[in-house]
């Protein structure tokens, strides 16, 4: 069930009220700088204002969910050569493991209801098949034409990023802005994250002959490490002990309308304010790729949300929806 936001007006009272705690956009959102900014457009894959905790957030971890390589036997092989020559200039480059995403699935209800749960449909992909893909200058050539998000990116790496809007105890959010070091969107303003990592999990490639308990149970590590591991990185990019933090609330996922990167959002609360998380960045495990932190309120965030890459744009207007239920 998908539902653009233009249709929700068309949709009758009753219906309407039941798809507030849930919305699905297929169309793609710009916010006001996109047309001098391409990078900041933003597609709303999945939304959930009310926040999902870990407990009403599964995956579907399998191979069916892997990326589908491209025919064009040409435009396949460029994934290989883009990646040699990222190699070249950068010999230190690193092809780990990612988990892709591959769609959701409303769980144990047909209809959305206030106590819903969300499926997420997870394979494996890796850095390298990213960079020759969904970064590979001829991007768009991997995309087929269809309304369905999963068909028109069954082509791309598209290994789900994740990020967090972590609120302090004095009610401000708290945004990065990213070194000149890293390889996208240097001197942009994101959220902290990065990816959760199928090898925290002992995961490396698919597994074989699997039955139907041990499947299950690797659903659920992996459902565990999708909310671990954001935790993980606003640890290691911030400096917060992990005890600060509440457990993350799973808010959606938005896509960056260029390169069509999928990052899924979490919401999490500091019981630290924002002096004493200042005083603990300075000695954050990843705070070199990232050169300053901010603590900010709605307004100033609003401001900053216009210098966002697509992705984290996304993430702010999903954060918004939270506010506004």
């Amino acid at each position: 069930m998908f539902v653009s936001s233009q249709s929700l007006i068309a949709l009758p009272r009753v219906l309407l009220s039941s798809l507030i705690t849930l919305r699905m956009a297929s169309t793609i959102c710009h916010n006001s700088t996109a047309a001098e900014d391409p990078g900041t457009a933003f597609n709303l894959l999945l939304s959930c204002p009310s926040g999902l905790p870990p407990s009403r957030v599964s995956v579907d971890f399998g191979r069916s969910f892997d990326r589908i390589p491209h025919p064009d036997a040409i435009l396949e092989s460029s994934i290989k050569e883009i990646w040699d020559q990222r190699l070249l200039k950068n010999p230190s480059l690193y092809n780990g493991t990612k988990f892709r995403y591959g769609g959701f699935s409303l769980s144990n209800s047909r209809t959305v209801r206030a106590d819903y749960s969300i499926c997420l449909h997870l394979g494996l992909t890796d850095y390298r098949t990213f960079v020759g893909t969904n970064l590979n200058p001829l991007w768009e050539k991997f995309l087929v034409s269809s309304d369905d998000d999963t068909v028109k990116c069954q082509h791309m790496a598209n290994p789900l990023g994740n990020g967090a809007i972590v609120e302090t105890s004095d009610k401000k959010i708290l945004v990065l802005q990213r070194s000149h070091n890293v390889g996208e969107f240097p001197g942009y303003y994101v959220f902290p994250g990065g990816h959760s990592e199928p090898q925290e999990i002992g995961i490396s490639s698919h597994l074989t002959n699997t039955d139907s308990s041990g499947q299950a149970a690797l659903n659920d590590a992996v459902s565990k490490e999708m909310f671990d591991g954001i935790v993980r990185e606003v640890v290691e990019e911030i400096g917060v002990p992990a005890n600060s933090l509440t457990e993350p609330e799973f808010i959606g996922v938005s896509q960056r309308a260029v390169n069509v990167r999928p990052t899924a959002f979490f919401f999490v609360r500091c019981n630290l304010d924002s002096t004493k998380i200042h005083e603990l960045y300075s000695k954050a495990q990843d705070g070199y790729e990232s050169t300053q932190l901010f603590a900010v309120q709605m307004e100033e965030l609003e401001r900053m949300a216009l210098r966002m890459p697509g992705c984290h744009c996304g993430g702010f207007a999903l954060y918004k929806s939270m506010t506004n239920i």
